[in-house]
């Protein structure tokens, strides 16, 4: 007696064939269990039922392969650096929602189109394609995208070859490239004129203006002035502005022999601010009236540096200060304590958090960008002159560019916001 999977059949002679579930009985005529054969098959049946089908019948290979991608396409990544290819598929058949037996896909590369394909990659279900980032620029690569359905798998025919390379220019940020050269020609247009000697128009800051008169009311008076750069290092744009703005003051106290005083919270800004002074005081010739005592350092820590500059304040009662630089929480408590000694204050930050503070309890106050330009304001050299012009040109240029888009816009008459997107 055997079993026999459907689809073989017996040909021996003298063999009679039962069938029941997929599974064949052959039993010889002249057997004496002949008359027993109704009770095995029943026993047969019985077992089978219990028994899934599958251990008699084993999976046919040919069954369950996917479909292969198609219209597989390998190509260099445009507008990048180079070591990098795109490779691009049209989804399989078999990659639909309805089968939950069909995993995704495995990319292979080889450098030769007929053997050496090894995985570098897979993606999911639903997915067309693949950066291959692993590239070296200039070696031609061949690429295969195998569709993986269970442990059936299909294999594209391969792709390429495809080489990568790095470019140098990104065609999709020309936007930005023109915008660039607008600018820049324009500073360095205003930046010839003002060297010629032509006088360019550069709007009074009040806070500017108002600083030879603070100085003078402090000699005056015999008063001390108090310059605070803030309490940022010397890597903060602000801090740097507002030690330029020092070197001004100080040109000023050389000149009208007032006694300045420059409490600072970091050690490099201490070295820093001692030689713009340094420089001033040289340079208005009175070297022997500058001291380093002038510039000195009190602590790192924020509101222990503003308590420090409290108690000088109470006690030396300044009949100036200066509040130049990057500031936070402290704002409010130092320029609070300068105004009850009725002294008078020049705030600048381009902290807009503490713009109100400073508004607030200050005399002047420069908002923003106007601490930036009090260099060029205040130096009248042509160069820093010229790119303050030439960032205003830009500025204009923008908001124009503004202006029109809403209009267009507006209108429905273009798509505006196509020349402005940045790849």
């Amino acid at each position: 007696m055997r079993f026999q999977p459907i689809g073989k059949t017996l040909t021996c002679n003298g063999i009679a064939r039962f069938t029941f579930k997929g599974i064949g009985l052959g039993i010889a005529r002249d057997s004496s269990i002949i008359r027993f054969a109704p009770v095995l098959s029943f026993l047969i049946l019985a077992i089978f039922q219990i028994i899934p089908s599958q251990a008699a019948i084993p999976e046919d290979p040919a069954f369950g392969y996917p479909a292969p991608p198609a219209n597989v396409v390998a190509k260099d990544i445009p507008n990048d650096a180079g070591k990098s290819i795109i490779i691009n598929w049209d989804l399989s058949p078999d990659d639909i929602k309805e089968n939950k037996k069909f995993i995704g896909y495995e990319i292979l590369r080889s450098t030769s189109s007929d053997t050496g394909f090894v995985i570098i990659g897979s993606a999911t279900a639903g997915s067309s394609q693949l950066s291959d980032n692993e590239t070296v620029d200039g070696v031609f690569y061949y690429y295969i995208v195998r569709a993986v359905m269970g442990s059936m798998f299909s294999e594209s025919p391969p792709a390429g070859p495809a080489a990568s390379s790095q470019q140098w220019f990104h065609l999709g940020r020309i936007n930005t490239l023109i915008a660039l050269l607008v600018i820049s020609i324009s500073i360095v247009w205003y930046i010839e004129r003002a060297k010629k000697g032509e006088k360019l128009f550069i709007r009074k800051i009040a806070g500017l203006e108002a600083v030879d008169e603070a100085v003078g009311r402090a000699t005056e008076m015999g008063k001390k002035i108090f310059y605070v750069p803030g309490t940022q290092d010397m890597d903060n744009v602000q801090t740097i502005a507002g030690v330029t703005i020092l070197g001004r003051v100080a040109r000023l106290t050389a000149q009208y022999e007032t006694p300045l005083e420059v409490p600072v919270s970091r050690s490099l800004v201490m070295v820093t601010a001692r030689e713009v002074v340094k420089e001033a005081y040289l340079n208005s010739g009175r070297p022997d009236a500058y001291s380093d005592s002038m510039v000195y350092y009190l602590t790192d820590d924020q509101f222990g540096y503003a308590a420090g500059i409290e108690g000088l304040f109470v006690r030396e009662k300044p009949a100036t200060v200066f509040y130049m630089g990057a500031f936070y929480a402290e704002s409010l408590i130092l320029a609070e304590t300068g105004n009850s000694v009725g002294a008078i204050q020049i705030a600048g930050t381009a902290m807009p958090a503490q713009l109100p503070f400073f508004i607030a309890a200050c005399d002047y106050t420069l908002i923003g960008e106007e601490l930036f330009a009090a260099s060029a304001y205040l130096s009248k050299e042509p160069k820093l002159l010229g790119s303050l012009k030439g960032q205003d040109f830009g500025k204009l240029c923008i908001l124009l560019a503004i202006m029109l888009g809403v209009i267009i816009q507006t209108s429905g008459l273009y798509d505006f916001t196509k020349l402005f997107i940045v790849r």
